[in-house]
């Protein structure tokens, strides 16, 4: 029997072969910082900045499965100063580069930040995890995980009264998007997809995968726990043609068919068939791809 997959940010709309790289993570973190919810992050930072605290303590931030540091360097700027952060991922080769990215970053009135690298798994859920935080984040992590250990993250941070900037959960929608924007779709796709959502919830470490149910299943769990809840789509949008974003796109079919072959190995003809003929598509500017993303902010009923 296979063991778990380890958990780690990203992996659901990548194909395997490129599971986590640092390349995966640059290709990917411009589309995230415009897709993202700014509305979001300004309350995140109205509600750090009003949290009392002793004058010059830092505002404690932990950003869960950081990968190489995008969620730093998206919100270092965004959020009141002083920060100290702490960066937590397994992967030791990712925290490096996050941390080396992080000693160049500014608060926004030019403070560094100080930055602790984590080395450890996301589970179990405990005082070692979630310690000396009062804002925790994370982004693209939470179709990864199971039920029970979102109910057990969000009631150790309710218990902490943590709030929760949780960005850029994919749900579990994808379709492309012909020359004017509009979605399409034929029977081919639709079945691809629900291979893929099938395929998302797969076991990743941490019990059955949520996949693209992770959303709903975080307001919820956030809501019984007490927290004022805020949430906002944040889909991808690859227009047709896109230069920039070209790999990208290519890389995302690729990794949808990889998915839909290891949940049916015998459709294999079918799929391939798919995937040369939607790759061709955008690379002759024909398609373009949008991808579903929500993003949830969760603050601590009655104030800070």
């Amino acid at each position: 029997m296979k063991a778990p997959e380890p958990v780690r940010p990203d992996a659901a709309a990548m194909p395997p072969t490129e599971r986590f790289s640092a390349d995966w993570l640059s290709r990917r973190e411009v589309l995230d910082a415009r897709s993202r919810s700014h509305c979001l992050t300004g309350r995140a930072a109205e509600w750090l900045a009003a949290r009392l605290r002793e004058p010059g303590t830092p505002h404690g931030i932990i950003d869960l499965g950081c990968g190489s540091g995008s969620n730093l360097r998206f919100l270092a700027p965004r959020l009141p100063g002083p920060q100290r952060w702490r960066l937590v991922d397994h992967d030791s080769t990712l925290l490096t580069l996050a941390r080396r990215h992080g000693a160049t970053l500014r608060d926004p009135v030019g403070g560094r930040l100080v930055i602790e690298a984590c080395c450890r798994d996301l589970s179990p859920v405990d005082g070692g995890l979630l310690a000396g935080g009062d804002l925790v984040v994370a982004s693209a992590l939470f179709d990864l995980v199971s039920g029970p250990w979102i109910e057990a993250l969000v009631a150790a941070s309710a218990a902490r009264r943590q709030a929760l900037l949780f960005t850029l959960s994919v749900d579990g929608d994808w379709a492309f998007l012909d020359a004017s924007g509009a979605r399409i779709e034929d029977e081919e796709d639709g079945a691809v997809r629900a291979l893929f959502q099938a395929h998302q919830r797969r076991d990743k470490g941490l019990g059955p995968a949520l996949g693209g149910d992770a959303p709903a299943v975080l307001a919820a769990a956030m809501g019984a726990a007490g927290y004022r809840v805020e949430s906002a789509a944040t889909p991808w949008h690859l227009a047709a043609g896109e230069a920039a974003q070209s790999l990208l796109a290519e890389s995302l079919v690729q990794g949808w068919f990889e998915a839909a072959l290891e949940q049916a190995p015998e459709e294999r003809a079918g799929l391939e068939r798919w995937r040369l003929r939607r790759q061709a598509g955008l690379a002759a500017g024909a398609l373009g791809l949008t991808v579903g993303h929500r993003d949830l902010l969760a603050l601590p009923a009655g104030g800070t």
